[in-house]
């Protein structure tokens, strides 16, 4: 074979890798699902010593009572194991991350993590487990991993066997989520000095293939349908963001439109995507840092560093209590952690850098990815100085009555302005999320946002 001969090949092997990265993995390997690992990929077996147990099915649908649709607490009167503090941090290192080292180091006084003992809860239905392993044999990346091909025959966790770092990350924005719901959620943006308002707002989420009305042809690049009305407080409310979420962003970018109340008009809001500001944000958070991280991953390249035993907010059900009032969570500088959780689980590490000739308020995140659940649960920010700049946090309930991995509360910690947003509150609610809501496509069309939005 002459050199001209090889080169074309090569040239010809190159070409066809950057439209297809990675290849689902053959039958022997995604028999590996449900048998030494998960159903959903984690390891099945706990670690060396015992501190991380096996996974042994996750929790029941009946582990604790329900009440107005709010899940009770399993693990109700269970006291932790040890408390880190700023003075034993650094014992403890090798198993905290960069953010909440830092995190000890910015509020010595008042920050603290209380560690429980590790419970692997995750369980989700039996046709979830069923999806991830039709996507570890069908679902190939496409369009330099941006893309998603033969995903449809699943719908969710795309690369329940991950290769690379886009893969863990493509995980988490496919997770299961449940049936399409709404959800009243709080949010607020708390000055130094701890004051704050909360931003009240109703969120629907609707995905295609399970709307009756959905075009198959139309949504098979849809990912979710979602609108956000703010209902409080009252100069804000009746303002209402509408996103029609796609797979393959870059071939299809992101569709939002949002309704200024004020004004009475429906405008197309390209604005919210990569680092576009947030709703209600304050300047404290970006449009892809909702949900942790979500939107089109074209501007990082993604570096799989390995898995790693983290200390991780987990089963956060105390903190996602009806019980509490926001003014029990919401303190100065960052929540009160007397109320949270955390415990050693097993993740996933990412790290995004931001690729030549594009560009990010973030040059850096690094990413830490639950193995049981694939939801995102720590990740670090870093300006383009190489600076650590904001931590986000994200407290884990996992929903034993819909089989889901959801968040109790969503920090983003500002370590030079000393402030911080909290969303995904719903504890002052009178009901928990309602998965009885069986939107049509109507609901998700430009010319609904005025109804949506009238005060």
């Amino acid at each position: 074979m002459n050199t001209r001969t090889m080169m074309h090949l090569g040239t010809l092997t190159f070409s066809l890798l950057a439209g297809s990265v990675m290849a689902a993995v053959g039958p022997e390997e995604a028999a590996t699902l449900g048998t030494t690992l998960t159903p959903l990929g984690g390891e099945k077996a706990g670690n060396a010593d015992g501190s991380i147990p096996a996974w042994t099915g996750g929790l029941k649908s009946n582990a604790a009572p329900v009440q107005n649709d709010f899940i009770g607490n399993p693990f109700d009167g269970e006291k932790p194991q040890f408390i880190i503090t700023a003075a034993t941090a650094e014992q403890y290192k090798d198993k905290l991350t960069a953010g909440q080292l830092a995190m000890f180091k910015r509020y010595p006084d008042s920050y603290r993590m209380p560690v429980y003992k590790s419970q692997r809860t995750a369980s989700a239905p039996q046709s979830v487990y069923d999806a991830a392993k039709s996507s570890a044999l069908n679902t190939v990346a496409v369009n330099n991993g941006y893309g998603l091909k033969d995903f449809e025959k699943s719908h969710y966790y795309a690369f329940p066997i991950p290769k690379n770092g886009l893969e863990v990350v493509w995980n988490h924005l496919t997770r299961y989520r449940g049936t399409s719901f709404i959800q009243h959620l709080a949010q607020a943006t708390p000055q130094v000095n701890g004051s704050y308002t909360i931003v009240n707002i109703e969120q629907s989420a609707g995905f295609p293939w399970q709307m009756k009305d959905a075009n198959p042809e139309k949504s098979a690049n849809i990912l979710f349908y979602a609108k956000q009305t703010v209902t409080a407080p009252a100069r804000m409310a009746g303002n209402v963001l509408l996103v029609h979420e796609t797979i393959d962003q870059v071939k299809d970018p992101r569709m939002a439109w949002a309704y200024n109340a004020g004004q009475r008009r429906v405008r197309r809001a390209p604005q919210v995507a990569y680092d576009g500001p947030g709703t209600a944000a304050d300047g404290l958070r970006v449009a892809d840092q909702n949900d942790m991280y979500n939107g089109a991953p074209d501007r990082y390249d993604w570096k799989l560093i390995g898995k790693k035993e983290v200390y991780i907010p987990y089963n956060n059900y105390q903190l996602f209590s009806p019980q509490l009032k926001y003014a029990d969570i919401i303190k100065p500088g960052h929540l009160n952690q007397d109320l949270t959780r955390y415990e050693l689980h097993r993740v996933w590490e990412v790290e995004a850098t931001v690729r030549p000739n594009e560009r990010n308020i973030y040059a850096k995140r690094r990413m830490y990815f639950d193995e049981d659940t694939w939801a995102a649960v720590e990740i670090d920010h870093y300006d383009s100085r190489g600076q650590l700049w904001r931590v986000g946090e994200g407290f884990l309930i996992n929903d034993y009555v819909q089989g889901t991995a959801n968040y109790a509360a969503i920090t983003v910690y500002d370590l030079i302005a000393g402030r911080y947003i909290v969303s995904n509150l719903q504890n002052e609610n009178k009901r928990g999320q309602d998965y009885s809501y069986r939107p049509t496509m109507t609901d998700f069309t430009p010319a609904a946002l005025r109804n949506a939005g009238i005060r």
